[in-house]
């Protein structure tokens, strides 16, 4: 990892405590800060706009495929979640309850909303007439409650933002296409702008999604070498349209439940690029979700000409990049290169009257530190740089993970590998939950996924010795 500077002293070093640096950087950055609400942050302008890039990054593949967006209440009462029951089991010790209003007591209690199959489903009930009327393709950008013992900024927050889509089809083939079609899009926004490699493959019976026949994710590793859930996506088939009675005349004119999905990706996204990413000098952000991607800083704030000139440079590149000039004139140059450094800007344009008279720009990425000179005339090879930090950041990751990721065979090697080097452990399972709660005792690692990508390392499971069912992604999580 890159050495620390002296601007950034505040930031714990990576490798003595990972949690605090990962807090320090949030606050540094100004990502976010803690909130007089416990156990909630305020996500700050810098981070937010993090977040906006993600979403319209999702929200764009979504629309592709013909979802729409849509706006649910953020109250539900209480009876709409207790019609399904396993899925008002594994909602209950989260679900927070307001009971009193107008100052007087209520005569339902309102859930404030974990999340939305029950609030969807009451309405589709009421929409849905024929066969003729499906799908219902809707999705909601919102912010959620869940009441956490334990948090974290944007890993575990009680409230955060997502998305949430809630689906229904006319058959079961649809809605299992649906389920899948969505994880790839999830997985093709993580990797290719977030730049975080992830695995895709289905949740075992006991991490599936509370209420879901499948549950399906994406899978991504921290350089801690702990698993973060970056996107999930389930197939409910009938699990909650028969409860809700959301039923339709189909084909045949008979009366049939329809095929539901549900799937969601939240701000924990930002977590996992500061995560996967980040480094001694601090945040480090792929260049496609930036929220500035090249920064001027003009080496002298006295000379009226370095400023024209960098503002010429921002008008040229400003209609096709993120671009901001740095004209605080109570810092120092060096003070802004690795205040920029901190917030993860990619590019660095410096800009001084020895650069004028070269008729050049000083470059600086923000991912290798490399330090070049570029024709004023070459500006907008830019473009080109920006792609090959995008490009550099994925494999980075990619070659990081690969050099975190262990094949075992045995529990002690199992134990032995997690402990010596954390990170995703690949092994058999024959299926048993038995093997699995015990595994995760031992070791700390649960099932991450079945992944779909199989590999056949022995015959027999890492636990039990019996035959083997499948191939297991475990490790330690978020």
């Amino acid at each position: 990892m890159s050495k620390k500077n002296e601007y950034v002293t505040e930031i714990t070093n990576i490798e003595d405590d990972f949690a605090k640096w990962y807090t320090d950087i949030v606050l540094k950055a100004e990502l976010a800060d803690y909130s007089d609400t416990k156990g909630c942050i305020v996500i700050r302008p810098y981070g937010y706009k993090i977040w906006e890039n993600i979403k319209n990054c999702i929200d764009k593949e979504l629309k592709i495929i013909g979802i729409e967006n849509t706006s649910f209440p953020l109250l539900i009462p209480e009876s709409l979640l207790q019609k399904e029951k396993e899925h008002v089991e594994g909602f209950a010790p989260e679900v927070a309850l307001v009971t009193e209003a107008g100052g007087k007591k209520l005569a339902e209690k309102l859930c404030i909303r974990p999340t939305s199959e029950t609030i969807f489903m009451s309405m589709y009930s009421k929409w849905l007439k024929s066969w003729r009327d499906l799908p219902f393709l809707y999705n909601q950008w919102c912010n959620v409650l869940r009441w956490e013992k334990e948090t974290r900024p944007f890993l575990r927050s009680r409230e955060f933002l997502w998305q949430e889509g809630h689906t229904i089809h006319e058959t079961e083939k649809e809605a299992r296409e649906l389920t899948l079609r969505i994880l790839d899009i999830y997985a093709e926004v993580i990797e290719n702008n977030l730049a975080m490699p992830v695995i895709k493959g289905k949740k075992t019976e006991i991490e599936k999604f509370s209420g879901a026949q499948e549950t399906y994710t994406v899978e991504s590793l921290m350089y801690d070498g702990r698993a973060l859930q970056s996107g999930t996506s389930h197939y409910f088939g009938q699990n909650f349209t028969k409860p809700f009675d959301v039923k339709f005349q189909n084909r045949n004119s008979e009366d049939e439940y329809a095929y539901q999905t549900s799937w969601g990706t939240s701000t924990r996204l930002i977590g996992g690029i500061i995560m996967s990413h980040g480094d001694n000098r601090g945040l480090k952000l792929p260049p496609k979700i930036a929220p500035i991607q090249i920064i001027i800083v003009p080496i002298s704030m006295k000379s009226d000409k370095v400023i024209e000139k960098c503002q010429e440079i921002y008008d040229k590149l400003s209609n096709q990049f993120r671009v901001k000039i740095d004209l605080r004139d109570q810092y120092s140059a060096g003070y802004k290169f690795n205040d920029w450094e901190m917030r993860g800007v990619p590019i660095r344009i410096e800009l001084g009257l020895r650069d004028i008279e070269n008729n050049q720009l000083t470059i600086v990425r923000r991912d290798t530190f490399e330090k070049f000179n570029l024709k004023m005339d070459e500006l907008l090879k830019i473009g080109d740089i920006l792609n090959k930090i995008q490009d550099n950041m994925y494999n980075t990751c990619l070659e990081h993970n690969m050099k975190k990721t262990s094949t075992v065979t045995t529990l002690n090697e199992f134990q032995e590998k997690i402990n010596k080097n954390q990170g995703y452990i690949k092994a058999m399972w024959c299926g048993n939950s038995e093997c699995e709660n015990k595994i995760r005792e031992i070791t700390g690692a649960k099932s991450r996924c079945i992944p779909f990508d199989q590999e056949k390392i022995s015959d027999i499971c890492v636990c039990c010795g019996k035959k083997a069912k499948e191939m297991v992604i475990w490790g330690r999580q978020y």
